[in-house]
Formats: structure tokens, C-alpha cells, sequence
């Protein structure tokens, strides 16, 4: 039986993806305000924000990262490349934790983890400036043991498993865990986090989970934290976000605020 319930980090990159659809070269515009989305997940009992500032700036901007850094009550993830770019950026905001990740200009979202294994040497460097500020550093990679062996052996505080082939499998399957399909993603995932957790590192998940699909996850022995964005903002169109938020927290075993 699980000590604590496991703690949900609400990505609200899509927050700032309406905005750019409209404001993208108007300064001073800011509607929707990706800063006072994390207010209203805060007050929906998120238990961390997430935001990923890419490369070309496609929805989160430096300004609301500067401005959430300031304001937000609860924990600060960024994800983040590993480029000098965004490694003085990190330097300078001080997010409670920094997350590595892959990027692609032309992907969407993030399609894959990270490939720690390939380039420890830099690793190596990032991991250090960052921890050299006090910032905790998480890798986003594949359920892969290579991966895992490769996070622990740079000291990563935090690996964040990539549940994308575990949602895939799980609507392609609809849901329905007598399928080997299904079962065998979701043991990929456990098998994953058990390496993790067996390196003393911290066991987190995150892409593609939703209302529908995350209950599984969220049971996983010895997780600790889900980070949840497009099914959320999704969701708070015809809800609002406090409650969207407050809506996901249950499925997480955890007591919605009132």
C-alpha cells in the first residue's frame, strides 16, 4: 500500500499556446496569463507548476517564467535543453527543479526521452552548473534500463519516465488490461521506476496521461509525482481550471480541496 498519495505537477505550457495563437507579437498582451493559470491550479491543489521554455519560444515565454519564479507557492519545475542558452536561463530563475529534456523544432510536443546514455559528458557539465545553484535535476527518458543505469551513475536527483507508449497502448487497447499490449507497457513502466527507485533516485511519470488513463499510473509502487498538462487545460475549457485540477487530484488518491 502506497505511504502518500502521489503529487500532481500541472504543466500549463497550453495556457500560454492560446495566447500565442492570438498575441504572439503583441506586446503587453498576456490573455489567457499562463502566471494567473498557476494561481488558479495552486488554489485547485496543484502541488507543483510545470513549464517548458523552449528554444523558440513557441508558447511559454522568459517573461513568465521571471514572473512565476516570483509568484508561484508551491514547487517550480522547468523543463528544459540542455544548451548553454537554457542553462544560463536556469541559472538566473533558480527553479526548484530542472528537467532535461530532448527537443525538436518541428515535434509538437516531446515525442521520446531524453538519451542521457549517448552523452554523458555533457550531462556530466549540466548537471553540475545546475546543482552548483541548488536546482534539483530530473532527466525525461524512455522506460529504458540503459537510461536508468546511465541517470544514476551522473547522480540525477529525479527520473521522469515517458508514459507516451503506455497512453498509446492504452487507447489503442481501450483500456482493457486483459490485453498483453496494455499490461506489458504498463510493467514497463513499473519495471522502470522499481531501477529508478533502486538507485536512489526519485520515480516520476509523465505525457500523454488523461482522466481515463492515469489511474494506473498514479498506482505504480513507489511513484512519487505525475506531471499533467494538455488533458488539464483541456479539461478547464469547460470547467475551469481549480476545479479541472481538483478533478485530476482525486484520481490521484489524493482529497480535493473544498
Amino acid at each position: 500500500m502506497r505511504a502518500a498519495p502521489v503529487q500532481l505537477g500541472v504543466n500549463i505550457d497550453h495556457v500560454a499556446t492560446i495566447r500565442q495563437a492570438r498575441y504572439r507579437n503583441i506586446p503587453g498582451e498576456h490573455e489567457p496569463d499562463p502566471v494567473r493559470a498557476a494561481h488558479e491550479a495552486e488554489l485547485g491543489g496543484a502541488d507543483g507548476i510545470t513549464i517548458h521554455l523552449r528554444e523558440d519560444r513557441r508558447h511559454i515565454q522568459d517573461r513568465d517564467l521571471e514572473l512565476l519564479r516570483r509568484l508561484v507557492r508551491v514547487r517550480l519545475n522547468l523543463e528544459m535543453a540542455a544548451t548553454d542558452e537554457m542553462i544560463a536561463i536556469a541559472l538566473t530563475n533558480r527553479p526548484h527543479t530542472a528537467m532535461l529534456v530532448p527537443e525538436g523544432r518541428m515535434e509538437v510536443t516531446t515525442e521520446g526521452g531524453l538519451d542521457v546514455a549517448g552523452q554523458m559528458e555533457r550531462m556530466r557539465e549540466v548537471i553540475g552548473a545546475l546543482r552548483g545553484e541548488g536546482i534539483l535535476v530530473s532527466a525525461f527518458i524512455d522506460a529504458d534500463a540503459k537510461q536508468v543505469a546511465a541517470c544514476a551513475a551522473l547522480g540525477f536527483d529525479i527520473c521522469e519516465i515517458h508514459t507516451g507508449p503506455y497512453a498509446h497502448a492504452f487507447s489503442n487497447c481501450g483500456g482493457d488490461f486483459r490485453r498483453d499490449e496494455l499490461r506489458a507497457a504498463l510493467a514497463q513502466v513499473q519495471a522502470a521506476g522499481s531501477a529508478i527507485r533502486g538507485a536512489g533516485m526519485r520515480f516520476n511519470a509523465g505525457h500523454a496521461l488523461n482522466y481515463h488513463n492515469v489511474s494506473p499510473i498514479a498506482r505504480l509502487e513507489g511513484i512519487e509525482e505525475l506531471h499533467i498538462g494538455h488533458a488539464i487545460v483541456s479539461r478547464a475549457v469547460y470547467v475551469g481550471l481549480r476545479v479541472a485540477v481538483r478533478e485530476m487530484k482525486g484520481l490521484l488518491g489524493q482529497s480535493p480541496l473544498s
